[in-house]
């Protein structure tokens, strides 16, 4: 088959793409042939050698499919053939990732693709809505009628936070850039701030007098030091971007208010949390109450400059996807 994969980690220059040997499933696994796949940031970590993970050469690349059923092994059921099918846990901690022509993934971290909806569109939402979902309910420990702050909430991740938190009965407050307002309030944000503005938190405190009960911050900012004191009493911070960040921790308003701070990455997640966040991303998908924002179609052989673009940040904002059926054209 033909597969974007690595020899080695080290710069999207290492990415090739050409035939390598199909995968065969075992007596728990499911054969897919794919339809599409995407490049999430956490797959340039991996390729990189960033985020240590065990991998076996030649590397198949790509957390995220969508595809039909080829085949399933004996010890299989509620598959078949034909079957549109998805999932978002591949390439990493010693599977084999999704940018190929077939890929074998473990039964339990497969799941159905509800009837009518766009598997093109899909595929781009399934990494960043399960990641949101995680990072609300289960590591956010959220709760109906709290009050949610979502940093960075024009993005993938934090535009579904924003979906999510809405339709669980939430009082939603979002910081993004100014361009980006509207469709934060579109999304269904109360409040929508200028993260630039030199005001924020004054802003953000006068408009949550009582705390924010929940906050998630998907722009890697981490300030600390300002946002716990925007904390209700028992409020979270979830973090889940900017590895680099060394923020100052104001360990007295953290603990004299029982207010904490968790770190979280889908990678970690369990199957049965990974089943959990799927059943609740495919009730938004066939409501078509889940969508990505900028959707660029790629072909499978350009995974490498895709890499390297997203690493540029020319793809801000951008879902790419990668289809192996496209050629290359330009």
């Amino acid at each position: 088959m033909r597969a974007a994969y690595i020899e080695e980690v080290g710069s999207a220059g290492v990415i090739r793409y050409g035939e390598i040997t199909a995968p065969r499933p075992g007596p728990t696994d499911v054969l897919v042939n794919v339809l599409a796949t995407t490049v999430n940031p956490v797959d340039t970590f991996v390729r990189s050698g960033a985020f240590a993970t065990p991998m076996d050469f030649p590397f198949v690349i790509g957390r995220d499919l969508v595809g039909t059923v080829a085949e399933a092994g004996p010890g299989v059921t509620g598959f078949r053939p034909g079957d549109l099918v998805w999932c978002n846990s591949l390439g990493h901690d010693g599977r084999q990732g999704a940018a190929a022509e077939q890929a074998v993934v473990a039964a339990g971290r497969l799941y159905h693709l509800p009837a009518g909806v766009d598997p093109y569109a899909a595929v781009a939402a399934f990494h960043p809505a399960a990641t949101a979902y995680l990072a609300l309910f289960v590591h956010g420990r959220f709760r109906v009628g709290e009050t949610v702050l979502v940093a960075g909430a024009a993005g993938n991740v934090g535009s579904a936070l924003v979906t999510m938190a809405v339709r669980a009965g939430a009082r939603v407050l979002a910081t993004a850039g100014a361009r980006d307002g509207a469709y934060c309030a579109e999304r269904g944000a109360e409040q929508v701030f200028d993260y630039r503005d030199p005001d924020l938190i004054r802003k953000i405190r006068e408009a949550a007098p009582s705390g924010i009960d929940v906050l998630v911050d998907t722009a890697g900012v981490n300030d600390l030091e300002n946002t716990v004191d925007l904390l209700a009493r028992r409020g979270r911070v979830v973090l889940l971007a900017g590895a680099r960040s060394r923020p100052v921790l104001p360990a007295g308003a953290l603990y004299t208010n029982d207010r904490s701070v968790v770190g979280f990455v889908i990678s970690h997640a369990s199957p049965d949390e990974l089943a959990e966040a799927a059943a609740y991303v495919n009730d938004l998908l066939a409501g078509g109450d889940l969508r990505p924002r900028t959707v660029e179609v790629f072909p499978l052989r350009a995974a490498a400059d895709v890499h390297a673009r997203m690493e540029e940040g020319a793809l801000h904002g951008v879902r790419p996807v990668l289809r192996p059926d496209l050629p290359v054209t330009g």
